[in-house]
This record gives structure tokens, sequence and C-alpha cells, in this order.
């Protein structure tokens, strides 16, 4: 749309303009959803906007179970049809994972475009990957949700009723681009596997240097990658939206007893996350396997923040990754009355172990790094070890990346006690000495 000025000349309008969303949920007369829809639908809300759209309604009806067909009921259906038309919404956002049937009754319905959760969150990654595998991953992600509703972007043949005129090339084109989609699919996995190849070349360069891997996790916008920026100077995009940042980065972080380790940001985890982006961000997924240690950062200013910290223990779960070794992160204190002085705060029994800082204001983070380092040592066994001189040349490395306790030069031999990261302690192993050995 273009627009003409008091002097006669012309100014364009080049962006689309925001789309106007209703919201849509479901409350179920179950006692066993720990999450209440109204915690949901402000989610969504903030999905919404982070998607561009502008949030004008939201509504919700109370079911035993969703309506098979239609997911709502058809009476609120059609109360929904009206109160779109008197908002003006040209969007529909429906708090939940619609079959494709459910998905094509209800665009039908109400008579414009309609989005599930995770159509909605698929969009957001579409538009916040910026690498080439974060890319490929989003892809594989969207072909996998659309194969089974390609059907649906042929209904105008559909209304013809079967019969004669809708043989032939719709049904061809159906199955054209079904096949196409297919063999899409299957071409990005076999790229997205070259990656994960790729990614564990990565992974044992990173082990030959012997440096322990503390990886950042937690609940999408709880400020992860704040505080990578804040630790090491990434540089990471920070945004206060959802998913602000997709990609994995990692960088060195020294600790005050010049101990390095690899610092490594990691997608965010959501209420609901789609399981097909699970597997699709399988390749960067994997890079918490490697983990020496989790830095669980968790949101404290949150009202559904010990929700959030359980969502991501059950992703974590569903990874393999129970037993890592962990911290909890409570960041965003600057938002909490009384902040900088905070001596007095209770805080809640399941986040009493955690570490209070503030990211954004670099508040607190000497004792979260002094935390981490005893967190990382107390995964590793203490031990001794009986060097000969002749090997003298890895007191650096060992006193860069593990903790020597005590250090004592005897005949023939420095002996060491102290925790060495895994890899080092393997370096190490021809040398681990007992006590009752050890000659001085």
């Amino acid at each position: 749309m273009n627009h003409t000025t008091s002097n006669g000349s012309y100014t364009y309008e080049t962006g689309q303009p925001r789309e106007r969303a209703l919201l849509v949920g479901i409350e179920l007369r179950r006692a066993d959803e720990p999450w209440p829809v109204e915690q949901s639908l402000a989610e969504l809300a903030q999905l919404a906007e982070t998607a561009g759209a502008e949030v004008v309604g939201t509504a919700v009806q109370r079911l035993d179970v969703p309506n098979v067909a239609t997911y709502l009921g058809k009476g609120k259906v059609q109360e929904l049809a009206a109160q779109r038309g008197d908002l003006g919404a040209t969007l529909v956002v429906v708090d939940a994972d619609l079959s494709p049937t459910q998905q094509r009754n209800l665009e039908n319905a109400f008579a414009v475009k309609l989005l599930d959760r995770t159509a909605l969150i698929l969009d957001i990654f579409a538009q916040r990957a910026r690498t080439h595998e974060g890319r490929l991953q989003v892809e594989l992600a969207q072909l996998q949700y659309l194969l089974p509703r390609l059907a649906g972007q042929w209904s105008h043949l559909e209304r013809l009723g079967g019969g004669i005129g809708t043989r032939g090339p719709g049904e061809t084109q159906i199955e054209t681009d079904r096949r196409l989609v297919r063999a899409r699919i299957d071409h990005l996995r076999k790229v997205l596997e070259e990656v994960r190849g790729q990614r564990a070349q990565q992974r044992r360069r990173r082990r030959q240097q012997r440096l322990p891997v503390v990886a950042l996790v937690g609940y999408t916008n709880a400020g992860k990658s704040t505080l990578l920026n804040a630790l090491t100077g990434a540089g990471v995009l920070a945004e206060d939206h959802l998913f602000a940042t997709l990609d994995p980065m990692t960088r060195r972080l020294r600790l005050p007893d010049g101990q390095e380790v690899l610092l490594s940001d990691t997608v965010g985890f959501i209420h609901r996350l789609p399981p097909m982006l699970v597997a699709a961000f399988r390749a960067t997924l994997e890079e918490l396997r490697e983990a020496d240690l989790l830095l669980h950062v968790i949101d404290i200013t949150s009202r559904y923040a010990r929700e959030q910290a359980e969502t991501v223990d059950r992703v974590l779960g569903d990874l393999g990754l129970s037993k890592t070794p962990r911290l909890l992160v409570l960041n965003k204190a600057d938002a909490l009355e009384g902040w900088p002085d905070l001596r007095g705060l209770q805080m809640p029994a399941w986040a009493s172990e955690g570490v209070l800082i503030a990211a954004a204001h670099r508040w607190s983070l000497d004792g979260l790094v002094e935390s981490l380092g005893s967190r990382l040592a107390e995964a590793w066994p203490e031990l001794t070890w009986r060097l000969p001189y002749t090997e003298a040349h890895l007191l650096p490395l060992l006193h860069r990346q593990g903790r020597v306790t005590s250090e004592r030069y005897v005949r023939n031999a420095i002996v060491l006690r102290g925790r060495m990261p895994p890899a080092v302690e393997a370096t190490l192993s021809p040398y681990r000495a007992r006590r009752s050995t050890i000659v001085t």
C-alpha cells in the first residue's frame, strides 16, 4: 500500500501489517495437568508476539476431552467464529498440537489462517535460525510437520465431493508433493548425519584439548545467552524474547584458579516442545552428552519458575542426561524486590541450593564461577599420582585443567594430589599411585 504526502510525493510500506491473533485453549477437567491453562495461554501469547503477531483476544473452553473432529465443542467453534470477526482477528492460534483433520476443520470454520502450537514454534525457529545447520534442522522439522497435512493444501478439490472432476491432476499433485517432501526429508537427514559426524569430530578434538565442558541449559528466555556473554564476552544475540538464539555457541572460560573450561550455550526448552524439533536438533543437543557439568539457568522471577525447571528436567531425562552433574543458576535477581541487597531473601525449598545472579548486570558472577569450579571438581575423584621428572612438562596442563591440592618433590618423582577431568586423568592413569607406595 502507498500513501501520498502533502507535497505530492509518495511513501511506500514495504513491510506486511502485523497479523491480529486470537488465542484459543481448552481446560481439561482433570487434576494431573501441572500447567494451568492461564499459564499456557500466557506463554502462547509470548510465542505469538515473538513470531510478530498482535494478540487481540483469548478464549478458553472447559472440556472432559477434546473433540476428535474440531478439538473444541461445536457450539464454541460457532461462538469463536463470530468473536473472531468482531475482533478483526486475521489469525487463530490453538494452544495444542492438532491433528490434520482438526486443523482443517477449524480453519474452514474460522475462515482465516489457523496455526497450532507446534506450527507457531516452527515459524519462530525458522525466523531465528542463523547458521546453515540451524536452517537445515528447522526445515526438516517443518517438512515432517507438513507431510501428513498435504491433503489440506488441495481442499478445493475435496469440496467437489469426489467422483467426476476430482481424479487425475489434483490427486496426482498430492502424491507428487508427498514424494517431493519425502525425498527432501531423506536428503536433509543425510546432510544432518554428516553434520552429526562433523560435530563428533569437533568433540573429539575438544577432548584432545582435555578441557572440561560446561553446558548452559534452561527454559527459553531464562537468560542463557546473556550469561554466556557476561562470562566470556561471546557477543551472542540476547533479547527479551522466546528463542532469541537457536544456534549453539562455545567459548573458553578461565576460572580464578587458572583452570580453563569450555562453556557451551544450547537451544532453550519449552513446555510441550514439539518432538520433531527435538529429533531435528539431535546433532545440536548431543553436545549436552559431552558435558561434565550442566548449568541449569532459571528465571527466578517467573511465577512458574518451578514448572519451567521441571520441564527442563523432563527433557534432560528424555535425552538420557538425568545423572549428569548440574548446578542451578537463579537468574534475573535484578527484578526481585530489594535488589541488590537481597540478604534477607527467602528462596523456595526446591531452589535453595541454587546460585542467585543477575547476568545482565554481571551481579554475583564471581560466586557463580567459584561454585562452578567446585561442582566440577566434586564430580572427579581425588587421586594421587607419582609423576616422573621426565614428565614434568605435564605440570602446567594439570594446574590449568584440574585441581592440584598438593604437590611434593621426592626422589625421582613429583607427587601430586588432586582432582582431574576424565580426559586428563586418562593421560595420568599410568602414574596413578597409592599413598603407601610413595617414597619420600
